[in-house]
């Protein structure tokens, strides 16, 4: 056995080239939804998009993000092999993030779709090396734990330095520089991966191409059965007159995923006898755990809205010289100039032909401040938004150890052993719903959004939803990894990406419903209710889980169970 530290050198080499990709992707999330509802004038043009319509592509776009790895996977496995699908995906990120440096609408949309493509390639293929070169060698056997922990520490490193290189560019800078060292740092990660392997040997070695056996299913048939019928769904979804679901992309959606189910369920029906109760644990978690990811991904919507217009992001005294030289800080005014007019609740005033109302207002900050209290000097320094992107990954590098520990310790404390791997995608769903609960406490502080919030309840809010995230999100790759039948792990683990494909739309729609709401604290009372039915489904379920784990897991090898090749 090797040595305890001693983990395979092809280890860094995808550590670092992870980072980097992670620190482009969350980049754009921390400032996308800030762009595209920042105004065309000015120095620092936006795309000027409503709420709503911000919302909607946002929702769109993580949807469709979580939605390419499933066929980027079979692509690897079947016909490109991961080091090429890993470098074809890295340059189609690069050349989107580049692309949005262009303040174009046409060249927004078409940088998206790179972007888009770029993660199908690259998402699940790294992530199945990590497992790979640790497979290869049995003296890596018992170093797998401790190489995921590692692996996935680069993706929390990535995505929390992000935010302050994103904020500092932006700010002085212009957009367009933002999204470039996004494109820069997808580009450094690339040739890392490269010239890493010079010398670490191990990852070519493991780079094979696996042709689909008889038991596999045929990726034409795939195309075919899924995909095809999907989008041709999809695009009835977008053009049928009017709305159903209030956009065309969420009727296209919603048309595509009713495919989708289908799909699975005709897996489910012409499963082999001993494989229907396992496909049938896996298609009930996925559908549960849909509403986490409409949750969680609220973080790049409506909690960036939350932040922006209703947080109290002055800079304290006792940091506004680092802050400052820094210039991780934004100067707002108070002087009047056009812009859309809005409630002190973020929603935009509508005139009688339904068109936004414009007037002559001070920066959208100053809203909910009473006049006698704007400074005397016209101007306030205020902490980026996009900063408080990065307290989510900085929660997951602190409490990892702490989770993972805590297992640990009831485990070995439980008669019947470690705590089930449903019962903590079960407690992750109820932390889940707390973290709403802390929400609604901030409205009724903020008295609905007329005073500033205390950053506080933010910090508060993301360090509960992250305690959920670590007892969900990894677990539910490790349930695929156990109980799907060989012959389809790959499909089952495309309905996982496809699972949290569709929470993530769900999160784009119900961010979009934030003007919706007169008192917040019903928007946030939805999230509860939504996570609330989440957890009822669940424990509801948890017996029979359990039995199915038990007998169908015993003695079948399968990834470790804590933060396996799992990114937030």
């Amino acid at each position: 056995m090797a040595k305890q530290g001693k983990h395979p050198k092809g280890l860094m080499v995808l550590f670092f080239t992870e980072m980097w990709e992670r620190f482009g992707f969350y980049l754009l999330i921390g400032i996308f939804f800030l762009y595209m509802t920042a105004s065309k004038d000015g120095n620092f043009p936006g795309m000027g998009f409503t709420g709503t319509k911000a919302s909607d592509i946002y929702g769109s776009y993580l949807a469709l993000v979580y939605l390419t790895p499933f066929i980027g996977g079979l692509l690897a496995d079947r016909y490109l092999g991961y080091r090429l699908s890993i470098t074809i995906g890295g340059l189609l990120f690069s050349a989107g993030y580049f692309l949005l440096a262009v303040n174009n609408e046409t060249t927004f949309f078409a940088a998206l779709g790179l972007i888009i493509l770029g993660n199908g390639l690259f998402k699940p293929n790294i992530s199945a090396l990590v497992g790979k070169i640790y497979d290869a060698d049995p003296k890596y056997k018992d170093l797998k734990d401790s190489g995921y922990n590692i692996f996935y520490m680069g993706i929390n490193v990535g995505a929390f330095i992000c935010n302050f290189i994103a904020a500092y560019l932006r700010i002085n800078y212009g957009w367009g520089w933002a999204f470039a060292a996004a494109g820069v740092g997808m580009l450094i990660g690339v040739i890392w991966f490269w010239t890493g392997q010079l010398r670490a040997h191990d990852i070519k070695a493991v780079d094979k191409v696996s042709p689909p056996t008889k038991e596999d299913m045929p990726m034409i048939k795939i195309l075919k059965t899924l995909f095809a019928p999907a989008i041709v769904a999809a695009i009835i979804g977008w053009i049928i007159p009017g709305n159903i679901f209030g956009a065309d992309s969420t009727d296209a959606f919603l048309l595509f995923s009713i495919v989708v189910v289908i799909f699975y369920i005709n897996i489910l029906r012409t499963a082999k006898k001993q494989e229907k109760e396992p496909i049938k644990a896996l298609l009930a978690v996925f559908g549960a755990v849909v509403i986490f990811w409409a949750i969680f991904h609220q973080n790049g919507a409506a909690l960036t809205v939350w932040a922006e217009n209703h947080t109290n992001r002055e800079v304290p005294a006792a940091i506004e010289k680092p802050v400052t030289t820094l210039s991780l800080n934004q100067v707002v005014s108070t002087e009047l100039k056009e812009q859309t007019k809005t409630d002190i609740h973020g929603a935009e005033v509508l005139d009688e032909s339904g068109e936004p109302v414009t007037q002559m207002l001070p920066d959208t900050y100053f809203h909910n401040i009473p006049v006698s209290e704007w400074p005397e000097s016209g101007k306030k320094n205020l902490i980026a938004t996009e900063l408080f992107q990065s307290i989510n990954p900085g929660f997951i590098i602190l409490f990892t150890p702490l989770v993972v520990g805590f297992f640990n310790f009831i485990g070995r404390r439980r008669k019947k052993g470690p705590v089930p791997t449903p019962a903590k995608i079960g407690w992750g769903m109820v932390i889940t719903a707390l973290s709403a609960v802390v929400m609604i406490f901030a409205v009724y502080a903020s008295n609905n959004g007329a005073v500033k919030a205390s950053a506080g309840w933010l910090f508060g809010t993301y360090a509960v939803i992250t305690i959920g995230e670590l007892c969900l999100s990894p677990m539910g790759l490790s349930l695929v990894s156990k109980l799907s039948p060989p012959r389809i792990t790959a499909l089952m683990m495309g309905g996982w990406f496809l699972s949290t494909s569709i929470g993530n739309k769900l999160s784009g729609v119900l961010s979009g419903m934030w003007g919706v709401y007169e008192n917040k604290a019903f928007f946030f009372l939805t999230n509860t209710l939504l996570a609330g039915l989440s957890v009822i489904l669940i424990f509801s379920m948890l017996p029979w889980l359990n039995r199915v784990m038990k007998k169908y897991t015993e003695d079948k090898p399968s990834i470790p169970e804590e933060l396996v090749e799992e990114e937030i």
